[in-house]
């Protein structure tokens, strides 16, 4: 690597011209390979909930994989070029990895694209071995989540090491282009959890429990990298369109279930449900930060921060469940409240009129909110480090 000689009082222009010479079009290439995937899985969790399993070769499928083919071998191609034709600019941007030299984001992108296209045989062995399943968490699945999930991180790693290495004009659509991918990681994490996120536990400790283990993570990571004064907003504003226009588009499509038991005519595809209200948070998330980031220590910033998340959650999402459960409003296509499954039997249908009881045993709610209070601040904490570490990310 190359080693650049500082002197006190010289303006150097190093970081434009690092930009200038790494692959930007890469970048922008793995978000919308990201985009795809993301779009993708959303589309196949609303075919299996409409049509049932399918042959491998259904659109949304075709979608995912390629998205996870366009971020790998564009990668390849990047690592290659950077190893053999790279320039000294693009090699100082890069890590090594087998001899080979490229950015960190390319080698996540690389094993995320592997990961992808093992699940697809694995998947169907499993089926043809253990039948049919309506889980999204099988072993399987848990394999192709990782690798999305390793898509997405490459494509936030790389859009990451350009907004940190551009200069001023660069650096405000970069970050912009960042919050955008920030969006897509948080869809990331809100589809793996779809199954603890049903209207009807919405009023119960588990479903906040695994809020506030994940999100203020993603958030506070997030938010502490992206060069927006209003970062977490941001990708949280995002997270919410793209989830909330596809709730909209899908619906306007034909289906017809093709697996029995139907207990559900459907005649047109079923979306996933309205998205978590994870904006009010973030906005105040955000607030916190600019008063707070640089004044007090990481520990207590955590704290705060994880008390904010859960205290402010909570006043939104659960009024918002009883109005999903309760309300005859929301069972339009607007709110989307009676997005029933083909193989919903009306047994089951009832016990979405309703929220969940508590389980035998489960502590008063107010005590699982508290344990989520605590859950939220470790997140915070660990976010907080994680986005420190974001900032300095330049290859």
């Amino acid at each position: 690597m190359t080693t650049l000689a500082f002197e006190p009082g010289k303006t150097y222009s190093a970081a434009a011209t690092v930009v200038r010479g790494a692959s930007l079009w890469h970048a922008y290439t793995v978000v919308f390979a990201a985009a795809c995937v993301m779009i993708g899985v959303y589309w196949d969790i609303s075919w299996h909930m409409s049509i049932g399993r399918d042959t491998f070769w259904t659109p949304a499928h075709l979608l995912i994989q390629a998205g996870g083919l366009i971020a790998g071998i564009t990668s390849g191609y990047v690592a290659l070029r950077t190893t053999f034709r790279g320039t000294d600019e693009e090699r100082n941007a890069a890590v090594s990895f087998w001899g080979f030299r490229a950015p960190l984001g390319v080698w996540i992108c690389v094993w995320g694209c592997g990961a992808m296209l093992t699940s697809a045989p694995f998947d169907n062995w499993w089926h043809n071995a253990y039948g049919l399943d309506v889980r999204i968490i099988s072993p399987p699945h848990v394999v192709l989540a990782v690798g999305i999930f390793s898509i997405v991180i490459g494509a936030l790693l790389l859009t990451l090491a350009q907004q940190n290495r551009a200069n001023d004009d660069q650096r405000r659509r970069l970050a912009w282009v960042l919050a955008a991918t920030s969006g897509f990681f948080l869809m990331n994490y809100a589809l793996f959890l779809t199954e603890y996120s049903e209207k009807q536990r919405m009023h119960g400790a588990l479903f906040y429990q695994i809020v506030a283990a994940a999100f203020p993570f993603a958030l506070t990571s997030v938010a502490r990298a992206i060069k927006l004064r209003w970062s977490a907003t941001a990708a949280a504003s995002f997270f919410t369109g793209i989830m909330l226009v596809e709730m909209w588009i899908i619906q306007l499509f034909p289906a017809t279930p093709k697996l029995g038991p139907i207990y559900q005519h459907l005649t047109h595809m079923t979306a996933l449900s309205f998205p978590l209200l994870i904006i009010v948070p973030a906005v105040a998330m955000d607030l916190v930060l600019h008063r707070l980031d640089g004044r007090v220590n990481t520990a207590v910033l955590a704290v705060v921060i994880g008390v904010v998340f859960v205290a402010t959650f909570v006043a939104a999402q659960w009024p918002f469940a009883t109005f999903l459960v309760e309300n005859p409003i929301a069972r339009g296509s607007l709110f989307n409240a009676d997005n029933y499954v083909y193989w919903m039997s009306p047994a089951y249908e009832a016990t979405t009129r309703r929220f969940l009881p508590p389980a035998p045993g489960d502590p008063p709610i107010a005590v699982s909110l508290l344990i989520a209070t605590a859950i939220a601040i470790v997140s915070s904490g660990l976010g907080l480090q994680r986005g420190e570490w974001m900032r300095k990310v330049r290859r």
